[in-house]
């Protein structure tokens, strides 16, 4: 008979894990500005479980964090599953530690799911005539209930016993794997029999008895389609019926003596409570905390054993930078020790030190971590003195370790998702990490903190970044390096001058991070960092290394046909001036126009030169004097031929044969994306040049690029966030919006709009939301300005609804400085209170603008992050290659095009929720030009 006094429960600590998580609002953070808000629901669940059980003998119980058998089996098994919420996997290793500090055991054993181990410990405990309760309500546990096994639901303080098996499953706890292994499972993708489900498999199982049974038997069945399921099926159920059934010979890491429990009140659970600022539970203990816990204290120097954290500073102050202890790591077991450090806080910085600037380009020198503030270290991995022997190689003098061992050694830790790693820029270090095969995760990024938080409103850089939070002057890169001529790549930086630059840099960041990350929440801008930044930082990363193809023959092809026209062009105005001069100087062409042409108009600058910008030359331009306009066709050709046709022969990588921009995540004030070296963002796409260079961006073999693009999306946001019901209902009727706009303004018939109140409705719908004037809607319609702003005062009173917007928002903007997209972007608008009046009207312009700018990059970032899982989803193998504006390019396998397209159409569609409908448009072809 089995005994009650020795009763063992075990703690099914993943379900308890992700209970706490759904149950806690995740706003919380411990002093160190970690997100805790799980641990803490972790916490108070343990407490209360613990002081209404009395439990005699127990455990947590966890799952291994690598994979489990049943993967050999069936290797697509648990592929549905998203990934752990960001907020959360941070939190992992808090949760071992707070069970541990209940003087609770906590228990994995890897290659084995956490139910395997209650299974294991069940039988275990039964063949010692001993009862079990199982503190979960997981269905795969319920295969273990019996007379001595009973299950505990903590939530609803229910036990649960054969009947509410038989009440879930139709079939007795023992049937249950042969029922799942019918009925399958779509959370864990066990795959089971089509068409079966857990009431049909039920009844089957109740017939024949058992699955194998049934299986023989199959053929036997009358009706034809479950018949012919069963039949084509068979294996796939006799191996879902491995991967559903628990291993009850799981191996255990202790005996069941050694999970005897003792009183959870200890000196170590009040001090974990206090480290992580658990007032209200303390209080239920007769504790009370401190207003902030202590940091944990800087490590030993040297090459000593790293001690475990404890102590630390009064008030939870962060150290002076100068009272840093920063280590040279060069021999295995000292790496080793940081390692481990790691593992105990749950948290490193890192920061990679290279000979390039462009990740595709350089290689890695050495990386810098930090598992705490104050204590840092550096790992040299390439560098060399300089010395080259007979075979061209590096001087092998300099005491490092190598590349490969490196890696090879701190993978699992940047791949570990219970410790969280944080870089300045982490995509730069996630690139160079990922071309040696290591795809690091979770990250954080303190740049894009900063970013999230206060736009650019300042710099967001380390070294104004450091000025600014820290009051610290940063080791600049020019100091190791020197300069012009005598400038060093790093890889030949002396390891002194390496080490104390790159250890503080990573010292810096974990700095930042103890800063910034508790911001986020006091400032409910969690959101936006933790749904739009920081899941991008991955999906850019990607983006950027896979780079778009380039032909550099059409290429070259096109630089001779622009050099051909500028000579053209050149030799034009020479005749139209009567003289010859450098058409590429503004000052000879200022000299031109205005001294020897005599045209009026001009005006000079502070220099006293005369003012030749692109404004001067188009108002000449539109009075009609051919040489201007032949100047502006000279300086926009020469301006395409260097910055693409010539410089992009240049920038294709001669390793992947293409071209990899860089995206800026944190350079626009309104959160979109920029891109550099070279810009792809600003081919010109209304002009014919602009589109025969778009034409050398091609596809690979066997494949097209898809060019998806949100279509009038400013305007159906302006629609939204102004809330004009006409315009909404215009947007889902499908309705021609310049065309209504234009009936509505001029108070003209739908039917009866001519081509020219279109074109005028449409410059003003655009110009709107740009906070155009009258005399540059003048320009766009060559019209008198007067007139322009007629035009402008009826949209104004047609559409109130867009003026009171317009109203509302400046001042927002002169009120906090900022405004705010839909999903809660702050955009900062410098100059909104600025006296001169100039100034005022432009920041003016620009928070009319700012939110619906804002809100299409949010969408679109939000569209980013869900295309690449949905993809991976279903099997489909598109890269996402380039973000312009509000298009997407892909490159897309020929024969998936059909299955592709409508896949991402509909997540860039249905990526929010508006009352207006968001349009994405798609076009293919083997070239850019063409599929736009």
């Amino acid at each position: 008979m089995a005994s009650e006094k020795d009763e063992i429960f075990l703690v099914d600590g993943s379900g308890y894990i992700f209970r706490a998580y759904y149950a806690i609002p995740q706003t919380m953070t411990n002093p160190q500005g970690m997100p805790i808000g799980a641990v803490f629901g972790f916490t108070s669940m343990m407490i209360k479980l613990l002081n209404d059980l009395k439990a005699p003998y127990i455990a947590v119980i966890f799952d291994a964090a690598r994979k489990n058998f049943r993967y050999d089996i069936y290797d697509q098994y648990k592929a549905n599953r998203e990934a752990a919420p960001e907020d959360l996997i941070p939190q992992f290793p808090l949760f071992r530690k707070a069970a541990e500090a209940f003087g609770v055991p906590a228990l994995e054993v890897e290659g084995f799911e956490a139910d395997d181990l209650i299974a294991a410990y069940a039988r275990l405990a039964r063949e010692q005539g001993r009862k079990v309760t199982i503190v979960g309500t997981d269905k795969d546990l319920m295969q273990l209930v019996n007379d001595d096994v009973r299950l505990y639901d903590p939530i609803k303080n229910k036990y649960l016993g054969a009947e509410d098996v038989i009440e879930k499953f139709g079939v007795p706890p023992h049937k249950v794997v042969d029922v799942q292994a019918l009925s399958g499972d779509s959370v864990d993708n066990v795959p089971g029999v089509p068409g079966i489900g857990i009431k049909t498999a039920a009844q089957l199982i109740i017939e024949y008895g058992d699955l194998e049974n049934l299986l023989e038997k199959a053929g036997e069945i009358k009706q034809p389609k479950r018949r012919e399921a069963l039949i084509e099926n068979a294996e796939k159920a006799r191996m879902s019926k491995r991967l559903v059934q628990l291993d009850a010979f799981a191996p255990v890491p202790l005996a069941l003596e050694d999970l005897k429990a003792h009183d959870f009140k200890s000196a170590a659970l009040i001090d974990f409570m206090k480290e992580q600022g658990f007032k209200s539970l303390l209080s239920r203990l007769g504790e009370s905390v401190p207003s902030a816990p202590p940091l944990a204290p800087p490590l030993t120097g040297g090459d000593a054993p790293l001690p475990p954290p404890a102590g630390g500073l009064e008030g939870g102050a962060l150290p002076p930078v100068a009272n840093n202890q920063y280590t040279l790591i060069q021999d295995m077991e000292v790496l080793e020790q940081w390692i481990a450090r790691a593992y105990e806080t749950g948290f490193l910085a890192i920061d990679t030190e290279t000979t390039d600037l462009t990740p595709m380009s350089a290689d890695l020198v050495g990386i810098s971590i930090c598992a705490e503030v104050g204590r840092s270290a550096y790992i040299p991995v390439g560098h060399s003195d300089g010395a080259v022997d007979l075979l061209g190689g590096g001087s092998s003098n300099i005491k490092q370790l190598s590349l490969s061992s490196v890696i090879q050694k701190i993978k699992p830790l940047l791949e570990d998702s219970s410790v969280l790693k944080v870089g300045h820029n982490v995509k730069y270090d996630w690139q160079m990490l990922a071309k040696h095969g290591v795809r690091m995760t979770p990250c954080d990024d303190t740049m894009l903190l900063s970013y999230t938080l206060d736009g650019t409103s300042h710099g967001n850089g380390m070294d104004e970044l450091s000025k600014l939070l820290l009051g610290h002057e940063t080791i600049k890169y020019d100091d190791v390096t020197g300069t012009g001529k005598n400038r060093i790549t790093f890889d030949r930086v002396p390891l002194d001058k390496a080490l104390h630059y790159a250890a503080e840099d990573a010292d810096v960041t974990a700095r930042f991070h103890h800063i910034l990350k508790l911001r986020l929440v006091r400032e409910q801008m969690a959101g936006v960092y933790e749904d739009i930044e920081r899941p991008l930082i991955s999906v850019i990363a990607d983006m950027e290394m896979a780079g778009i193809k380039v032909d550099p023959v059409i290429l070259k092809s096109m630089s001779n046909d622009f050099g051909k026209q500028l000579i053209e062009l050149e030799t034009d105005i020479h005749k139209l001036a009567g003289t010859q001069f450098n058409v590429a100087s503004p000052k000879q062409i200022g000299e031109v126009l205005f001294d020897q042409m005599g045209l009026t108009g001009g005006s000079k600058t502070k220099t006293g030169q005369w003012s030749t910008d692109v404004d001067v030359l188009e108002k000449l331009a539109a009075q009609g004097h051919d040489i201007v306009k032949k100047i502006l066709s000279h300086r926009g050709l020469s301006k395409l031929k260097s910055t693409y046709t010539d410089a992009l022969q240049e920038q294709i990588n001669p390793k992947t044969g293409r071209v990899h921009t860089s995206f800026s995540m944190a350079g626009t004030s309104t959160g979109r994306l920029s891109s550099s070296d070279p810009n792809l963002q600003n081919i010109p796409i209304r002009t014919e040049e602009g589109r025969k260079i778009r034409a050398a961006f091609v596809a690979d073999g066997g494949c097209v690029l898809l060019s998806v693009d949100y279509s009038q999306v400013e305007l159906r946001l302006a629609a939204e966030m102004a809330n004009v019901a006409a315009l909404k209902q215009a947007f889902r009727d499908g309705v021609d919006i310049h065309a209504l706009t234009a009936s509505q303004v001029f108070g003209v018939p739908l039917d009866q709009v001519t081509p020219d109140l279109r074109r005028s409705a449409k410059a003003v719908n655009f110009g709107i939301i740009y906070g155009i004037s009258g005399w540059g809607l003048a320009q766009q319609l060559g019209c008198d300005p007067k007139d322009a702003n007629e035009f402008i005062r009826k949209y104004l009173n047609t559409f109130g609804e867009i003026r009171d917007y317009m109203e509302r928002t400046k001042e927002e903007a002169r009120k906090f400085s900022y405004v705010k997209t839909l999903l809660g972007r702050k955009c900062y608008i410098n100059n909104i209170n600025s006296p001169n009046a100039g100034w005022r009207a432009g920041a003016e312009r620009q928070a009319i603008n700012a939110p619906l700018q804002g809100t299409a990059a949010d969408i679109m970032k939000r569209a980013m992050i869900k295309i690449p899982p949905a993809l991976r989803a279903a099997n489909l193998n598109a890269k996402m290659l380039l973000q312009v504006h509000d298009e997407l390019i892909f490159e897309v396998p020929e024969e998936e095009l059909d299955a592709t397209t409508p896949l991402i159409k509909s997540i860039m569609e249905n990526v929010v929720k508006l009352d207006v409908p968001l349009v994405a448009e798609a076009g293919f072809a083997k070239n850019w030009a063409a599929a736009h």
